[in-house]
């Protein structure tokens, strides 16, 4: 195609300079070639200087523009080797519009407008920011059910489609069921630099780890998103002593808007039901002078000056008090919600001994998440068929819980959370909806535009 323009074929091999070429080749200013360094940017400007391109060899058509994004290993070699195909000239030029003038149709000014919304605005959910609502109590009080937020993807670097081919605006259900990708092209993990590290406390979306079981079996990047805080990083001793979480031995510092359980005893006087609602406290009665309630430090103060309250004593479940579900679930190690570890998190490049002590907390990050088989016989352990004393991992993995300690569904319960599992950062709170405000407070008018701490 470049020879048919009048230029030396090799000039396609060289990136960039070749870029350079098809702004002299369209009539396009040259230093548009430097926005192909900018990231996300690049791909809009990449895209468009080649149809610019096409249009030089005058293939103006939508299905011509079409073939030339998606099918491009396709539909150049048959322009370059088709006889009737030739070089029109320049065709940002007024010369070039005057001598092949072209009125597209008004179905075709429509099709390239919706062509380029789905187009950029998956770019931009893609790499760049997307936004998201809290569906669940897992973060209450710190993030609250009807928040809806923006989380960045440029934080940590934007993920790398690894299923590309999907149904727009679609995760992983299309509305009327059914699987909204196609599992037939898959593209090995990779992301792009970001500007930080994850860091301890940072609010995290995630793709949801256990969704590669049945009956799911999805691909890593169409996995449920979950939103929780990310309690360790790797190579990090987490523990849990009741119910105040430590990190390498030091206690760590409580989220000021995070909730537990906590038992209130009255002297008899029933509670103001009006006050329970008007402080969104979730509230159960366990007898005529018992309840339990869930909410913050904070309200749990104001709850215990309440007259006819005698006291209020956070829910904790006591020591060697084991409970179903807890990680890991192969071993009986009387652990619970409140009382847990030491668990030293993985992280890349480091090495662990394969034994009976180390198998049930690392097996499933060995073999599930970075896919190698791992076989235990009598002679020792085997990794891809290799017999092996040990494991070194490829990844980072981060220990994720959610501020809403007696109701969240977190690492305490499904373990270590992969780095190519990471989505991206939390930022902050546009708009909060609250489903039992009435029409004039059914916005919280005082979270849009919050920062997420």
């Amino acid at each position: 195609m470049f020879e048919k323009a009048g230029r030396p074929g090799w000039e396609a091999l060289i990136p960039f300079y070749r870029e350079y070429i098809i702004t002299k080749l369209t009539g396009r200013k040259a230093w548009l070639v430097i926005l192909l360094l900018v990231p996300i940017l690049n791909l809009f400007v990449f895209i468009s200087f080649y149809l610019d391109f096409i249009k030089s060899l005058g293939k103006r058509s939508f299905l011509d523009s079409v073939g030339a994004v998606l099918l491009p290993f396709v539909v150049y070699p048959l322009w370059g080797t088709d006889h009737k195909t030739h070089y029109w000239g320049q065709p940002a030029t007024e010369e070039f519009k005057e001598k092949y003038p072209f009125k597209k149709s008004a179905s075709r000014e429509w099709a390239d407008a919706i062509i380029f919304a789905v187009v950029a605005a998956t770019l931009i959910r893609g790499f760049l920011i997307e936004a998201y609502m809290i569906p669940t109590g897992s973060m209450e009080k710190s993030l609250l059910i009807g928040d809806f937020l923006f989380v960045s993807k440029v934080n940590y670097g934007p993920r790398i489609p690894m299923t590309p081919v999907a149904f727009p605006f679609s995760h992983h259900t299309l509305p009327t069921g059914g699987k909204a990708y196609w599992e037939g092209l898959k593209i090995d993990y990779r992301r792009l630099p970001g500007f930080q590290e994850i860091k301890r406390n940072d609010v995290v979306v995630f793709n949801y780890p256990m969704e590669s079981d049945a009956p799911y079996f999805r691909p890593v990047d169409k996995r449920e998103n979950y939103i929780k805080r990310c309690i360790g990083i790797g190579g990090d001793t987490v523990s849990m002593i009741n119910s105040q979480v430590y990190v390498n031995g030091q206690a760590a510092v409580n989220p000021p808007e995070s909730q537990t359980t906590y038992l209130v005893v009255t002297n008899g006087t029933d509670l103001n039901p009006q006050a329970l609602f008007d402080l969104r406290i979730e509230s159960q009665r366990q007898s005529d002078i018992e309840y339990v309630f869930t909410m913050t430090e904070e309200l749990a103060n104001k709850v215990a000056s309440w007259s006819n309250v005698t006291a209020v004593k956070p829910i904790i479940s006591p020591m060697d008090s084991p409970e179903m579900g807890i990680f890991p679930e192969e071993v009986n190690l009387n652990w619970n919600r409140d009382n847990f570890g030491p668990i030293l998190i993985p992280k890349k490049g480091w090495t662990v001994n394969l034994d009976s002590a180390t198998m049930p907390f690392y097996e499933r990050a060995i073999t599930i998440y970075e896919g190698n088989t791992l076989e235990t016989k009598s002679d020792g352990y085997y990794v891809n068929g290799q017999k092996s004393d040990s494991y070194t991992f490829k990844m980072d993995y981060y220990w994720m819980m959610g501020d809403n300690r007696h109701s969240s569904s977190d690492s305490r319960y499904w373990g270590f959370v992969p780095e190519d599992h990471i989505v991206g950062k939390a930022l902050f709170v546009w708009l909060s909806l609250d489903k039992q405000g009435s029409f004039i407070d059914k916005v919280r008018w005082n979270r849009i535009f919050m920062g997420i701490k």
